[in-house]
């Protein structure tokens, strides 16, 4: 089992930046992609970024490409998702996710990220 836990959610003004953190428990951490989906009111979850395993593979959604960048730390078993120059439609539930194939096998409770404009 993995359990994950985000932190670094807040509220922050347009053109801002924030850091979300996702620590894993569990010994399957280091073969796990890792990654992020967020979910705006009334609209569906939606992919936002992965990480191989390695580390050495990233994928972003277009509307975060050049803005957010995702990254991890084996030796702590947490992943990052830096966030600059947010925009008022960033404002969402984001969710934490692991995967060892095509659909996440791991989901964290969500943190609330709202940009003001």
């Amino acid at each position: 089992q993995v359990q994950l836990i985000e932190s670094g959610g807040g509220l922050v003004q347009a053109g801002g930046s924030l850091r979300l953190s996702c620590a894993a428990s569990g010994r399957a951490f280091s073969m796990l992609d890792m990654g992020w989906f967020r979910q705006a009111p009334g609209k569906e979850r939606e992919f936002v970024a992965r990480i191989g395993w390695s580390g050495g593979s990233t994928t972003y959604v277009d509307s975060v490409k050049g803005r957010f960048t995702i990254s991890r730390d084996k030796a702590k078993k947490t992943v990052y998702m830096q966030m600059n120059n947010l925009k008022p439609e960033d404002t969402a539930v984001y969710y934490c996710a692991a995967w060892s194939s095509l659909l996440p096998d791991y989901w964290g409770q969500g943190t609330q990220v709202t940009v003001s404009s």
